[in-house]
């Protein structure tokens, strides 16, 4: 466009220019800035990004926060259920331990003993004679609370936990124990010593 198209006159001498380096306008009396204030309703460039940045970076804390307490909770139910099996394993071997002391003391006294400590030490011969090396405690409960199969003669002829949990062992259990397979409950692992002849549908338990 040339200096004598209408709306531009050209500068005389010592007249300076309406526009800085940088394309601002700016009045004759006004010294240019920089950064010119902004217009009425406007905002920084960068403001609505830094805020969006911000709303992506929580919801991302969020989900983290989420995923790990997903994996906490998956861990603990891995460690709960292994621990449940170890116990589980460590009752059927004191529960066969209990029985197998049982028979030998049934075996040696052609009678039940009236109390599991008798499974301790039976001083009766000139040797003293351990059907059992200790009294276990019930891994179920933590204490030896076992509930104590009656023989129809009198004494003990069993034991068993008095856990009403449901067992994870279903299957692949001993031909003594071979029973377990249809229990609804850790209480219904019966150890009990049966001598031939003796039912043991008429056996009954009683707690310790």
């Amino acid at each position: 466009m040339s200096a004598g198209d209408a709306g531009f006159a050209p500068l005389k001498r010592g007249e300076a220019s309406g526009f800085c380096e940088r394309g601002v306008l700016f009045s004759e009396n006004q010294t240019p800035t920089a950064n010119p204030p902004l217009a009425c309703g406007s905002r920084p460039p960068c403001q609505g990004v830094k805020k969006r940045q911000k709303g992506f970076t929580y919801i991302g804390f969020l989900l983290a926060v989420a995923v790990a307490g997903a994996g906490l909770s998956a861990f603990a139910e891995i460690a709960s259920h292994a621990m449940q099996r170890e116990k589980e394993a460590e009752l059927l071997f004191r529960g066969n331990e209990y029985r197998e002391a049982i028979a030998s003391y049934h075996r040696t006294e052609d009678r039940y003993p009236q109390s599991l400590q008798q499974l301790l030490e039976n001083k009766g011969f000139s040797v003293p004679v351990r059907h059992l090396r200790r009294i276990y405690a019930d891994p179920m409960t933590g204490d030896a609370d076992w509930v104590l199969v009656q023989a129809p003669d009198g004494g003990i002829m069993g034991v068993h936990s008095r856990s009403e949990r449901a067992p994870i062992k279903t299957g692949n259990f001993l031909l003594q124990n071979t029973q377990f397979e249809e229990a609804q409950r850790y209480a219904d692992w019966k150890f009990i010593h049966s001598p031939i002849g003796l039912s043991q549908g008429i056996a009954k338990s009683t707690p310790k």
